[in-house]
């Protein structure tokens, strides 16, 4: 065999970055879940989990997958900030991998499940079968963490009633929203619907995000209203691609 110089070697390597990119992009990295960390305060006394964007179209071995280490990973409860589907059609499978889910789920509505036009009556059955609640622009208080969980809709946050517990978190799907906040501030503010841009070039960024996201792509920020976490969403959207942007279960402690 003729042997190569380590020139034309590494030049063989860069010309197939493309093709491994593009092979990774559309084949490991849209299922290849990821758990990362967020740690609000130093005394912690609940332990909670992010989801969002599941956007479910049918891969019920995924679904599948995701409610496995959510239950693995047993948190006290668990938050969806919304686009469980884009189509109606996908709403019961949807809603019965919710259901599997071991412990209370609470969750607020994405720009899709609004533009599926799903049933939300059905989304409020089957999370309250967690012991959860469907928050479309309403509150839930949990006294054992003595905690209010808000979850906002189309209407917004300006529907909430008074703030009165002595910790709040606020679950958001447009992160941007966290600029229109009516004068109240919450302990933790929870969005989606970024998607971290599904691809991400490394030292740029996201290369193309959704309207309703500002500057807040994916992690944390401060903002006037609290803390904000964005989560990169566990579905995709328009393409099944990602890269340099794994899917996301978060993992809360407050």
């Amino acid at each position: 065999m003729k042997r190569i110089s380590r020139r034309q070697f590494i030049g063989l390597g860069l010309g197939a970055l493309p093709a491994i990119a593009g092979l990774d992009a559309r084949f490991a990295e849209p299922t290849w879940l990821r758990v990362s960390r967020l740690e609000v305060n130093s005394k912690p006394s609940c332990r909670f989990l992010q989801f969002s964007d599941l956007h479910y179209k049918g891969d019920a071995d995924y679904a599948s997958k995701i409610v496995r280490i959510i239950n693995t990973l047993a948190p006290d409860f668990v938050c969806f900030t919304g686009d469980l589907i884009e189509e109606a059609r996908f709403a019961p499978a949807a809603l019965d991998f919710i259901r599997q889910i071991a412990r209370p789920v609470y969750g607020c509505p994405g720009n899709w499940d609004y533009e599926a036009r799903a049933d939300f009556r059905e989304y409020e059955k089957a999370f309250r079968a967690t012991g959860g609640e469907w928050l479309e622009d309403g509150s839930v208080f949990l006294p054992r963490h003595e905690l209010e969980i808000f979850g906002a809709g189309m209407r917004g946050e300006r529907t909430f009633p008074p703030l009165t517990a002595k910790r709040r978190l606020l679950l958001i799907h447009y992160p941007i929203l966290v600029e229109r906040l009516a004068d109240r501030r919450y302990d933790l503010i929870l969005a989606g619907h970024s998607h971290g841009g599904q691809v991400r070039v490394p030292f740029y960024g996201a290369l193309v995000l959704p309207y309703g996201v500002g500057p807040y792509e994916m992690g944390r920020y401060e903002s006037l209203g609290g803390p904000l976490y964005v989560n990169a969403g566990l579905g995709t959207y328009l393409v099944p691609f990602r890269f340099n942007c794994r899917p996301e279960l978060t993992v809360v402690t407050l």
